[in-house]
């Protein structure tokens, strides 16, 4: 029989066991940040549409063609946010969490929408780890997410981890590398649609991140944003290398990682990996010093990063490397109806001491239940008979070889727990 409905294409189910997986990558990433001093907030899968036309640019790409954008029944025209970063610099704002003092640490994760082709690796609902540091203007700020990044992905022993690292100025460098770089496009720019042309025009720096071979075969030869660069901003991509190196993290130079958003300045950088074959990024950040401005707040310095969820699984499912999703825990059987009780006063015993525990609460008899403590996968079966009860034992038995053992009831859990 055909399903009336299935998920929306560019959408995924977790299932219990993928999700089981999911939780200890993202526990491990709230450590690492949590340990650095950030602190994780939570911003609405709904935002006005305006935030992201005014921090990612209208003509970008994420705005004009992949926005999922709507007007709601109270004529507000809304967006389900495409990004991270400008909810939590909209919080920072509007919840005032800068009048405590600078700098501020904020760390998320987040589901996040765009409307592409679905493809391995890329979905129209996807998720995103993120770190946001706001208030200091110091490369080392820059280096702090940058090492962060880099950790926690070769905390996964992910292969070759390298972070691409470049700096695209300011607002002068901007002028003078883009009258430079439409100098070098005006001869192709003669031959494209005026779409093509709008679009070049209006930030030709975007070329770069473009995928199709003819333009990536055009900007091989464009001139480098480094070689247009501001003493102050070439000092600080001095110092900020210098802090990398001593840190131990892994970065290369390349001055062709410009990162696709119109609120990036200065430092951009994207973490690498021979794990993902050909699309070999696995994430991208930088230092975005005039977005909180943008946002109608006091001009305030900014450096983050945010982290594909789903690229980061795959690459770890493909290099043998994800985490092992064992279940934990007892299956409680009872051998007669009358051991049911104590088997559910068991169950939450067990289950106060944060310890999963099962049992069968469809009332059959003590083969049924064996056969979902098969399928249960715990490690362990809690088998409680008449004789069992009356002497407040019951038997242990490890699933994965059969062995069993009489045990105190009051035991069990320091027994499990200590395996």
């Amino acid at each position: 029989m055909a399903l009336r409905h299935q998920a929306p294409p560019g959408t995924h189910d977790l299932t219990p066991a993928e999700t089981a997986v999911w939780r200890q990558v993202e526990a491990r990433f709230a450590a690492l940040a949590e340990s650095a001093g950030y602190g994780e907030i939570r911003t609405p899968v709904l935002e006005d549409y305006g935030l992201f036309v005014r921090t990612s640019g209208e003509g970008s790409e994420v705005v004009s063609k992949q926005m999922y954008a709507f007007d709601d029944l109270g004529g507000r025209r809304m967006a389900m946010k495409p990004e991270g970063t400008a909810p939590a610099m909209r919080a920072f704002l509007e919840r005032r969490l800068g009048e405590a003092g600078l700098p501020v640490r904020l760390w998320y994760f987040t589901p996040f929408f765009r409307y592409e082709s679905p493809q391995k690796g890329r979905q129209r609902q996807a998720h995103q780890f993120g770190l946001e540091l706001i208030g200091p203007a110091h490369p080392a700020a820059d280096a702090e997410i940058i090492e962060l990044t880099s950790l926690f992905y070769r905390s996964w022993g992910l292969p070759d981890i390298v972070v691409k690292l470049n700096s695209i100025g300011r607002e002068e460098t901007r002028q003078r590398y883009r009258d430079a770089l439409m100098a070098y496009l005006e001869p192709w720019l003669k031959g494209q649609s005026s779409e093509e042309q709008d679009k070049a025009m209006r930030n030709p720096l975007r070329l770069f991140d473009r995928k199709e071979d003819a333009i990536q075969m055009l900007m091989k030869d464009a001139p480098l944003v480094t070689e247009h660069l501001e003493d102050a901003s070439r000092a600080s991509f001095e110092e900020l290398q210098a802090i990398l190196a001593e840190s131990g993290t892994p970065f290369e130079l390349d001055p062709r990682i410009v990162r696709g958003l119109d609120y990036y300045t200065d430092t951009v950088f994207e973490v690498q990996s021979t794990a993902l074959g050909s699309q070999s990024a696995l994430c991208g950040g930088g230092r975005y010093d005039g977005l909180i401005g943008e946002l109608g707040g006091a001009p305030t310095p900014s450096v983050g990063v945010g982290m594909g969820v789903e690229r980061l699984m795959i690459a770890l499912e493909d290099a043998g490397l994800a985490p092992n999703a064992e279940p934990t825990g007892v299956f409680l059987i009872a051998i007669t109806p009358g051991e049911a009780p104590l088997v559910r006063r068991l169950a939450r015993e067990l289950r106060a001491k944060g310890i999963r525990a099962v049992h069968s609460v469809d009332g059959r008899g003590m083969k049924h239940q064996f056969k979902q403590a098969d399928r249960s996968a715990a490690p362990y079966s809690v088998i409680i008979g008449p004789d069992e009860a009356a002497q407040g034992l019951a038997k242990l038995k490890r699933m994965a070889d059969g062995a069993e053992e009489s045990i105190a009831l009051d035991q069990i859990a320091a027994r499990v727990m200590g395996s």
